[in-house]
Formats: structure tokens, sequence, C-alpha cells
């Protein structure tokens, strides 16, 4: 497989206000060196509770959060090195799917205006924008009565289906889906997310899926990457991470998800985790984890433990890892 987009070692630290004259001015370690590759056609998951630099590190990758430290790299171009006009240019092959479909459409454009804003912002005609804005439509099942309502006349399932097409205007090879079924039913979440797949196979698309839903990830995702606190602490192919997690933190998340088949068997026992997220402004020296961690041991709080291959295909940041 090709990779399409690469991030090596990604920091983005976000410089606060001082306290006063003298004091250091604090920083927010909001992603502290990430690492992660998404080859064509695959869909790579970032998953992990709310504030750990998952929205972040997406924004990082498409420009709109500066980078401190780190490459990315798309199709084997380093966009650091790219001008202005090539990044723009570049803007056409990656895209994003936001959370809420309300907050990220003009509520005063119709359907079909809404889907044409990237097409006229890079210069198509009219016939070539009406004609493109039709296929988009019918590509995510948008009906032609519906070009020129506007968005609060949708359920939210449409108002989704309008982002999509949106983003799918100028045939990018890279979206980035950041929690895009989390502000809709469950019912109309599958929908969405057969959506995705469909299109996906169709048009040959990547997807970087940011999500805190293990079970929408599940269904979606060929890779998960774990993250805490700015940091992955387990990567691996999406089945292998579900049914023999290696990392404490990944285990007390998938303990939350429901599983019928467990039910039926048994009780699950689920891992409560003790303690808040630490604070990116004062990340722990050791492992970040290591507060809430059953396993913590005096060398956890010492240092940091590095991304290791634990077994094939599998990475675990973690001194103490559960066996595969």
């Amino acid at each position: 497989m090709t990779a399409l987009l690469e991030l090596q070692d990604l920091k983005v630290h976000w410089p606060g206000r001082g306290a006063g004259w003298g004091n250091a001015v604090p920083v927010t370690r909001a992603v502290d060196g990430v690492s992660l590759t998404i080859q064509v056609g695959e869909t790579v998951a970032v998953v992990g509770e709310s504030g750990c630099g998952k929205s972040t590190t997406g924004n990082a990758a498409l420009g709109l959060a500066p980078i401190t430290d780190g490459k990315i790299f798309f199709d084997g171009r380093d966009l650091s090195l790219l001008s202005k006009q090539e990044r723009r240019d570049l803007w056409q092959e990656m895209q994003v799917v936001f959370q809420d479909p309300v907050a990220a459409l003009n509520p005063r454009l119709t359907v079909a205006r809404a889907i044409a804003e990237p097409l006229v912002i890079h210069g198509w005609s009219a016939a070539h924008v009406a004609k493109r804005v039709d296929e988009l439509m019918a590509l995510v099942g948008l009906n032609a009565d519906q070009r020129d309502r506007r968005p609060m006349a949708l359920s939210g399932g449409q108002r989704q289906r309008v982002v999509i097409a949106r983003a799918l205007a100028l045939s990018p090879r890279l979206v980035i889906c950041d929690e895009p079924v989390s502000a809709l039913d469950v019912s109309i979440q599958s929908q969405i997310l057969n959506l995705l797949l469909r299109l996906q196979r169709e048009l040959g698309l990547s997807y970087l899926f940011i999500s805190h839903d293990l079970s929408v990830v599940r269904h979606i995702a060929d890779r998960v990457c774990v993250m805490y606190l700015g940091v992955i602490v387990e990567e691996g192919p999406t089945a292998e991470v579900f049914a023999r997690p290696q990392h404490p933190y990944t285990q007390a998340l998938l303990s939350a998800i429901p599983r019928p088949d467990i039910v039926r068997r048994g009780r699950k026992e689920r891992i409560l985790l003790q303690g808040d997220l630490p604070s990116p402004l004062a990340p722990p020296k050791g492992c970040p984890f290591a507060s809430r961690c059953i396993k913590a041991q005096a060398a956890c709080n010492r240092s940091r433990p590095p991304l290791e291959q634990r077994a094939a295909h599998r990475l675990v940041r973690c001194f103490y890892p559960n066996s595969v």
C-alpha cells in the first residue's frame, strides 16, 4: 500500500499568558509527538477522551492549526516546503467533515449554494457548477427537490449529507472526519457511516476518522490509534485492538462498550478510571497515564515509556502492557 498522509513526531504547543513579570509562560501541549500513517484507501481512527488532542491532530494535518515541530507529508510531499499556491492546490485533495452540520453550514445558503461553495471559490463555470452539484446530491442520497431548501428545513442526517457532498465537491483523496456522527441520533449514525463506507469504495477515499465512540470506530476503521494527553498510547488493526487491547487505557475504554454477546455469557467487568485527565499545561514527567493506571509502578512515574512494537502491527506505549 502507498502512504497518502504521514505525520512524523507532530507537536502542537500553544503558548499561554504568563501570570506576571518574571514568570514562565505556560505552554499547552495539545499534541506532543504524534506519528501516524494513512495508506491509500484506508481508514485510520484516532480515539480518546475529550481534550486528548485528537481534533487538534486533524486540524494540524489540514493546516488549520500551526504546528510547533514535526513533519506532515501528503503523497510524499513535505507540506512545509510547499508554496502558498501549491498549498492551495493541495487543499483540493484534503477536505474535512466537521462534527456539527448546523455550525458547518451557512443558514442563509440553500443546499445547492452550500455544496457549490468550493467550486465557485476555485473558479468553476456556472454550468459546470450546476452539473456537479446535481451529481454530488445524487451521490450522497439527497433529492433534487431539496436543492433550494435551507439547512434548518432539513433533518440532522440530511444536513450532514450536505456537508459530506460539499467536502467531496473537488474530488479529494483524503477526508478528515471529525466526530461526523456524534451529533446525530443512533439510527441516523448508521446511515451516515454506511454512506461513508460506500463513498470510500466507489471513490477510493482515505479517511482520518476522529471519534470518542469506540463502537462507531469498530464499524468503520481499518486501524485505530488510541490517544491520551497528546500522545498515541496504542495502535494496531481495529479487530486486533478490540480483541486483545494491550494498554490499560485501551482496556478501560473498551470495557465501557455494551456487548450483547458478553451479556449473554455473563456480566462484564467495567474498568472505571480514577481521577481526571492531567492538564496539558503540566503533563506528568513519566507516563501520562500513570496517575490513573491500576498497573502503575515506580518506573512509570520516573520516565515516559516509548511507543514500541509489541507484536506484529501493534504499537504500545507502556512499560507493563498486557500480553497479546
